[in-house]
């Protein structure tokens, strides 16, 4: 008998690195799915396990929903359509222009107002239905008019997408009264509009009457300011001023150039004179005028004929001779005339600017003095030209330089005017449109079609009462699935399993779409199928082949020989995973045992179709003989039936005799399977767990709930026995997926089935 502690030593309780994880567990060319795929798995698996209590749900709602929809009075619609036009009318001073333009405030605009839907609010405002309710003399069950929020309730404004075009639409039980309350509503409406623009053009009357006196002030006096601008500035036109004033003061300067060059020849030519003549230019103008005047040539010649006499005397007589004196007296005074004509003829003095023998001179020297003074007068006018000249230029461009300026000034005071004759000008057209639009009934809008009796009833709101009806049961279904979900504390998943024992996964097997048949007529109770015997095509034979080999290959020092498979629970398949898996390894070619130790519920005799008359039981007490009681169900495989079902199977499996069998069992068979009862009922487990290499655990979605695996999983850690690993069975083919590439194994077995009627026909 294999003791705990070598048990321990051969396989440690903790798994070994080289053991299979279960996100490695399936084959190649399989992708992991996401967790989104994941979520909807668990969702749709679900509702697949709570489809008939979901389904009533839905089925009791909708068919209250029904009833109620149909319950409903039916309803008439009437629909009219207005359309909103500008007034070009009604814009005047600016007055009117909210409701000029219609368009639709296209999305994603800076603009936050839709004058449309402005225009919608306006129709649905209360004075406008009340005076609707007025007119048309609406009213309640009780008698009395109705309110306007009565009446909104059933209109409704909207703005076909695109267009200036209103659709109104009222519900009621009278078709006749919704198309007149429509078409009542629009002509409100229309003649509110007319009223209001008339208030504009009123408004704008009083405006324009207000502002054309100011307005006329305002231009007369930007007219007088730029009247007395240019008076000031001699402003007729700057442009051509400008332009004029450039060509003048090119042609000026173009006159300087030729008088400068006509004054450098004349000052060549009073220079050259000067000096021929040995005289300034004063000195030979006073010449020129003294030789010119007969008065002082007749005393001169006079005065040198006295001064011949004077001389001739001398010579003859003394200075005081009365001759001599004589003439010396008249020499006196005709110098003194001839300084007086001299005096009255030129500036110049005699005696020093004008020598006496200079005033009398011959014809050459005479032409020279008088070219003398005529260069001095060339000369004296090209200078007095020059400077004219010159100061015309320095006017005209300080004139020139202060155009820019002058421009501005004019520019401004010319804008304030032409803003002034602006608001002037509009004001007085104001006035024309003014007394247009007092006198007009124009509305902005317009009815484009009325609304007409509706013939047949609007099915919208049974319609919507239904389709909350199938959404009220669609969601309480989910309701239902979710809370039956969260009550039911059993494990549904493999996922669930997995994390709940936290044990290596060995093994995933699928469920089987076709049931077990009943052991004689008992319904509840099932005999498991052997599909690795019957179908070894099926997915779920590859299931086991995997299941074996990763068993195979749990110990790297010394293979497994017996090994003990029980469950939490009754009914998790326990007793199929045993047949199957050793079934399984004996197609492989290895020499296995299955015995079945649960003497409480045992099943192995009707899975092989076997009697029970004697097995185990009978072979622990010694009544029968081992081989006598083992049965060879298929090549390489034997199967020990429980028995006779004793009072006490615990006290059997307890014993020493049970644990001498085990150790000849792992002596004759290259493996052993022990089909134990499970943890929960029993505790054969935990004891035959002792005995062998380890124990395998079977777990089942559905079957077990998370506080029994809890503590089958504490009463195994508790007796220290050495948990080989978790096989999770009867797990639906989607979640199989996970783990299989379950179409290629399907496609497989089709094929394989086919092969095998063909060979039969």
């Amino acid at each position: 008998m294999k003791t705990n502690k070598f048990n321990e030593q051969r396989y440690p309780s903790k798994p070994q690195q080289f053991y299979m994880k279960s996100e490695e567990y399936r084959l190649p060319g399989h992708t992991r799915k996401t967790e989104d795929e994941i979520n909807f798995q668990l969702l749709w698996l679900s509702l697949k396990r709570r489809w008939l209590p979901a389904v009533c749900v839905a089925g009791v709602v909708f068919a209250i929903t029904v009833p109620v929809a149909f319950m409903q009075k039916l309803s008439y619609q009437a629909t009219g359509k207005l359309l909103l036009k500008p007034d070009n009318t009604s814009s005047l001073t600016g007055v009117g222009k909210e409701i000029k333009e219609f368009s639709p405030v296209n999305e994603g605009g800076t603009e936050t107002a839709n004058p449309v839907k402005t225009q919608s609010e306006v129709i649905l405002s209360n004075p406008l239905l009340d005076k609707t309710i007025a007119e048309l003399d609406l009213r309640d069950k009780r008698g009395k008019l109705l309110r306007a929020e009565s009446l909104k309730r059933n209109f409704k404004v909207k703005n076909i997408p695109g267009t200036d075009v209103l659709t109104l639409s009222y519900k009621s039980t009278d078709p006749y009264l919704a198309a007149t309350v429509v078409n009542k509503l629009m002509d409100v409406y229309i003649e509110n509009n007319i009223l209001t623009n008339r208030a504009d053009a009123l408004t704008a009357s009083k405006f324009i009457a207000l502002e054309l006196p100011s307005t006329e002030a305002m231009v007369r006096q930007a007219e007088s300011t730029l009247r007395q601008f240019k008076e000031q500035n001699n402003v007729v036109n700057l442009d051509e001023e400008a332009k004029s004033a450039v060509a003048i003061i090119q042609e000026l300067q173009t006159q300087i150039n030729t008088t400068q060059a006509d004054l450098a020849g004349a000052n060549a030519r009073f220079t050259d004179l000067q000096n021929k003549t040995k005289m300034n230019s004063q000195a030979a103008i006073a010449l020129n005028s003294l030789n010119q005047s007969p008065g002082v040539q007749d005393v001169l010649k006079e005065f040198q004929q006295v001064e011949d006499q004077l001389a001739v005397e001398r010579s003859r007589f003394q200075d005081d001779h009365p001759t001599v004196v004589n003439l010396k007296f008249k020499e006196d005074a005709l110098k003194a005339l001839l300084q007086k004509r001299v005096g009255n003829t030129s500036t110049l003095d005699f005696r020093q600017q004008v020598p006496s023998e200079e005033l009398q001179m011959g014809e050459s020297k005479q032409k020279l003095n008088e070219d003398l003074v005529r260069a001095e007068v060339e000369r004296s006018g090209l200078v007095k030209r020059l400077a004219k000249l010159s100061n015309a230029k320095a006017a005209y461009e300080q004139r020139v330089s202060s155009f820019p300026k002058l421009e501005q000034q004019q520019r401004e005071l010319q804008r304030q005017l032409d803003a002034a004759q602006s608001t002037y000008e509009t004001l007085l057209k104001k006035v024309q449109e003014v007394r247009i639009a007092a006198n007009q009934n124009m509305a902005n809008a317009r009815v484009i079609e009325p609304a007409l009796i509706p013939e047949a009833p609007s099915l919208l709101k049974v319609f919507a009462i239904i389709g909350l009806g199938i959404l009220g049961s669609i969601l309480l279904a989910v309701v239902t699935v979710v809370t039956l979900e969260v009550r039911d504390s059993s494990i549904k998943t493999l996922n669930e399993a997995k994390e709940l024992f936290g044990y290596t996964l060995l093994g995933v097997i699928p469920s089987l779409k076709k049931k077990a048949t009943p052991r004689g007529g008992d319904k509840e109770s099932m005999v498991p199928e052997v599909p690795v015997r019957d179908t070894p095509g099926m997915p779920i034979c590859e299931a086991y082949r995997m299941l074996q080999a990763n068993l195979k290959f749990l110990s790297s020092d010394r293979v497994l020989k017996v090994i003990v498979v029980t469950s939490s629970v009754p009914k998790e398949g326990k007793s199929k995973v045993s047949a199957n898996l050793t079934a399984t390894m004996a197609q492989m070619g290895r020499h296995v045992l299955l015995v079945d130790a649960d003497m409480r519920h045992p099943s192995q005799h009707h899975i092989w179709k076997l009697t029970n008359a004697s097995g185990l039981s009978d072979v622990i007490v010694g009544e029968a003989e081992f081989e006598a009681a083992v049965e060879e169900v298929m090549p390489n495989m034997d199967v020990l039936t429980a028995g006779v079902i004793p009072p006490n199977p615990l006290a059997l499996l307890d014993s020493r005799r049970m644990a001498s069998l085990i150790e000849n069992f792992s002596e004759t068979y290259d493996f052993v399977v022990i089909d134990a009862p499970p943890l929960i009922v029993a505790a054969d487990a935990l004891t035959l767990g002792k005995m062998t290499d380890g124990v395998l655990l079977v777990a089942r979605p559905g079957m077990v709930n998370s506080n029994n695996a809890v503590a089958a999983k504490e009463s195994l850690e508790q007796s220290g026995q050495n948990i080989l690993g978790l096989v999770v069975n009867g797990v639906s083919q989607e979640e199989v997926g996970s783990y299989f590439y379950y179409p290629y194994y399907k496609e497989k077995s089709d094929k394989t089935k086919s092969r095998t009627n063909t060979s039969r026909s």
